[in-house]
């Protein structure tokens, strides 16, 4: 089979890491890639959005099956796209797109389909918002309607940081149309996990969970970012309660997404919350998360491609995946400044010796070669190191070994990513 991964982060090179062991696999390609990537697939300079320039790609060069990454190009409708010239997209159609493009349309289907998730409340003038604001009282959360590269969330203390947020996302634009629109809801308290789903439509198999770091700082202090690292799998969310949350969330969604005539293929990635009440949905997002992704491919014994395709087909049924007993944790090294203001252009050094450490995967995320070959910071979230053994301490020893021979002074990361949360 010929593959083509879009996108260049830290998730998509560790798809094609994990798609190029196939032995169905021809050949793999990953636009637009990056260095790391470039070790196990051919890099081409196509953005992720623009799809009429992929979609002629995959023709000319006759490729089998696309996996796309990021959220956007599937929002965007790259699979709708793909299938229209007969070439299989493991992703969701636009329509579908909308669990994770829109927090209202993912919020009228949890109604539908008896969800549990927060009491909300959808607002598209800031003059109505700031006012439920100052009738609910806090916490409260405001969300950015549209997509936010995972920065559209803030979670409020105040009543002061939550008329801040309305007014960055509704007036000051600060994401753009993406704000125009807000979504306000309870907070929700408890343990945060994400639950994992390939689904081809009708039948859903369960991929596992894993605990993100979103905070950018340790003790989970700090502005929320993309992401600053993961564990999986999550201490006390044993795989029993990971199949109770595929009955109680994923499933109802797809029934309901089928109903709509918006048959959802692809991965489903819900965000929970472990309340005193049981397990709530936070938010739906249809691709892997980033550095989710990471610790559970480190942990995949199955061969990834063939599920890929039997999603595209609508044959997961009688699919099975098998999983190792290891532990993995992820840690992200970022550029200094993250997530404001990143600092670009910096010399990494020690790559190739944090990689050769037992246990340890490199996955490049922000990088780019420089002209004497020398790979260079070129993002926010610039590297992530995965560390995998037979335990959460062991694994995030060895991540962080890797870490520590790495050379960056520009960068930085968590220092208590798998560290058990109060």
């Amino acid at each position: 089979m010929k593959v083509l991964v879009v996108g260049s982060g830290g998730r998509e090179h560790a798809l094609c890491w994990a798609i190029a062991g196939s032995p169905l696999l021809t050949k793999l390609y990953c636009a637009p890639g990056n260095p790391g990537i470039a070790a196990v697939a051919e890099c081409v300079a196509i953005g992720v959005l623009d799809i009429a320039t992929l979609v002629g790609f995959a023709q000319d060069n006759a490729v089998d099956l696309v996996v796309p990454g990021p959220e956007a190009p599937l929002v965007a409708g790259i699979t709708d796209a793909m299938e229209a010239v007969g070439i299989a997209c493991c992703g969701p159609t636009r329509a579908a797109a909308q669990l994770e493009g829109s927090k209202t349309f993912s919020k009228e289907i949890c109604d539908a389909a008896s969800i549990p998730t927060a009491l909300w409340e959808r607002f598209d003038d800031a003059a109505s918002a700031r006012a439920f604001v100052n009738r609910r009282g806090v916490p409260i959360v405001v969300k950015a309607d549209g997509l936010a590269a995972g920065k559209g969330v803030v979670v409020a203390a105040t009543e002061q940081e939550a008329i801040a947020a309305i007014d960055a996302m509704m007036e000051q634009k600060r994401f753009g149309e993406s704000g125009s629109t807000v979504v306000i809801e309870e907070c929700l308290v408890g343990e945060e996990v994400s639950l994992f789903a390939l689904c081809d439509g009708e039948d859903a198999l369960l991929l596992g969970s894993a605990q993100d770091y979103k905070r950018v700082g340790d003790g989970d202090s700090g502005a929320n970012t993309g992401g600053m690292g993961a564990c999986s799998p999550v201490p006390g969310f044993p795989v029993k309660l990971e199949a109770a949350c595929l009955e109680l969330i994923i499933r109802p969604a797809l029934a309901e997404m089928a109903r709509r005539g918006m048959r959802f293929r692809g991965i489903l990635f819900a965000g929970l919350m472990l309340t005193g009440e049981g397990a709530k949905l936070i938010e739906f997002n249809v691709r892997f998360g980033d550095p989710e992704c990471q610790v559970l491919l480190a942990r995949m014994q199955s061969d990834l491609l063939p599920a890929l395709q039997a999603a595209c087909d609508g044959e997961l049924r009688d699919f099975d995946l098998r999983w190792n007993d290891q532990a993995a944790v992820a840690v992200v090294l970022a550029a200094r400044g993250y997530p404001e203001t990143p600092e670009y252009g910096s010399v990494i050094k020690g790559l190739d010796q944090a990689a050769a450490k037992p246990g340890v995967s490199v996955f490049h995320a922000g990088t780019e070669a420089g002209p004497d070959g020398a790979i260079l910071a070129a993002g926010g979230r610039v590297l992530t190191i995965c560390g995998v053994a037979p335990d959460i301490q062991q694994a995030r020893d060895r991540a962080y070994a890797a870490v520590d021979a790495i050379v960056w002074p520009e960068g930085f990361c968590r220092r208590d990513i798998g560290v058990p949360r109060p």
